[in-house]
């Protein structure tokens, strides 16, 4: 631990939150001032219109006003999530990211708004979502057209291919299992006879932060990549500006030849560690190089499968690292979990009363779980989008999605539970 604080302790406790709001105000302009100057463009109407009345400096007060939106907008975010972890259930952010991305899954199966928005219902311009596309093409196109490719446009095509959507549910079900997978300790009260429980220890005991971190890191990886390649300051720093090493970024006659984002790495770091979007971004590339140069970008399909291989490996262990990291600096590692366990009045059975002793028996459990949480989530959130899902959902926002449902649902049965017994109260509460 960097800083030794007692949260029961209340002036530790009022430390905390305070450096916990300072450091929201601090990161939110590390992350804004980047993307701001990078590549958030403010509309050239705005820059026109401050030059005019501060000539010389239109772009940047219009960069300035973009940190300021960035600013207000996360800490407005910050302060509903205050108020709902006071007077709600659970997170303010979890709960706006499952609504988040649950919009999203809906639009991108139930939406029935062709593709192109300003062109008509067509078989080359179908319905945006899943379901609507299979059966608007099912039901418009003729046999011919659906045996040459009109299979492969609903299984297979963006956006939202059927694909997509069967991967959605599968990975839905499989993290709702593990979610609900927990190993029990027995445990009583001391002094209670008769007065017995269990210390449930969920399967995914580290939840879905490890994941989160290790996608944020990502996420910053490719944009301070693309800054040292595209901007005009940082590309000038001697080693790390312009570096095929660091990544490398499309020109402006390959993003139009090959219709791609100027976001995209074209090699390098940023490339091998560059988030693929389904089965069309990879698979379909290694099996026909031929007929997805677009895709490929120039690599090799040896190329791209180490690619898969990179950025799964670095998904799976930075999930493992922050897992372990996580547990030990937010007090759910083996000695915390004893005291909190102690202080309530309860025991493990067979055992003393020893906190230490108590420790001993929650190590067999604590460690090899939180590595196994860590592995877990990073696998299905790497292959959530090695599959692709619905609604151009990230597989690390699906997984929160569940998570966050599950979450919510279990502590509303916890308050509940706290309303009928006082003893449960106690426990919940750490004493």
């Amino acid at each position: 631990k960097i800083f030794n604080l007692d949260l029961s302790d209340s002036s530790d406790k009022a430390i905390y939150q305070g450096f916990q709001k300072l450091l929201v105000i601090i990161m939110i302009f590390v992350e804004a001032i980047p993307q701001a100057f990078g590549f958030l463009v403010p509309d050239a109407g705005l820059v026109s219109n401050i030059a005019h009345v501060v000539p010389g400096y239109g772009e940047f007060l219009a960069q300035s006003i973009i940190i300021l939106q960035l600013f207000f907008g996360s800490y407005l975010v910050f302060l509903m999530d205050e108020v709902v972890s006071k007077y709600g259930i659970g997170s303010g952010i979890s709960l706006f990211i499952a609504a988040g991305v649950s919009q999203q899954l809906f639009t991108g199966t139930f939406n029935w708004i062709p593709s192109t928005i300003t062109s008509p219902l067509s078989l080359a311009n179908p319905p945006a979502g899943a379901i609507p596309k299979a059966l608007y093409l099912f039901i418009n196109a003729p046999g011919s057209y659906l045996t040459n490719t009109g299979m492969e446009q609903v299984l297979f095509a963006q956006p939202n291919p059927m694909i997509a959507l069967v991967g959605t549910l599968l990975i839905f079900f499989i993290v709702a299992f593990f979610q609900s997978s927990k190993i029990e300790l027995p445990i009583a009260h001391e002094r209670v006879r008769g007065a017995r429980g269990r210390y449930p220890l969920q399967l995914l005991y580290a939840s879905n932060i490890p994941v989160i971190l290790a996608t944020a890191l990502l996420a910053n990886i490719s944009m301070w990549t693309l800054l040292f390649w595209d901007s005009p300051v940082l590309s000038k720093i001697p080693i790390l500006g312009h570096s095929h090493l660091l990544g490398s970024y499309a020109s402006a006659a390959q993003i139009s030849a090959l219709g791609i984002s100027s976001t995209t790495p074209t090699g390098g770091l940023a490339y091998y560690l560059y988030t693929p979007n389904g089965l069309s971004d990879w698979l379909f590339p290694i099996l026909q190089p031929s007929v997805s140069q677009s895709v490929l970008l120039g690599h090799t399909p040896v190329e791209e499968l180490i690619h898969i291989v990179v950025f799964m490996a670095f998904l799976v262990g930075f999930s493992i690292l922050f897992a372990k990291f996580w547990i030990e600096t937010t007090n759910m590692g083996p000695d915390a979990v004893a005291k909190q366990i102690r202080s309530s009045g309860m025991q493990i059975p067979g055992f003393r009363r020893d906190p230490r002793i108590m420790a001993k028996v929650l190590s067999k459990y604590i460690p090899a779980i939180t590595i196994f949480s860590g592995a877990i989530v990073g696998i299905l959130a790497g292959a959530a989008d090695l599959i692709g899902t619905v609604g151009d959902t990230s597989g690390t926002g699906l997984l929160l999605a569940v998570g966050i449902v599950i979450q919510f649902y279990e502590a509303m049965g916890r308050e509940q539970l706290m309303e009928m017994h006082p003893l449960i109260r106690q426990f919940f509460n750490g004493g």
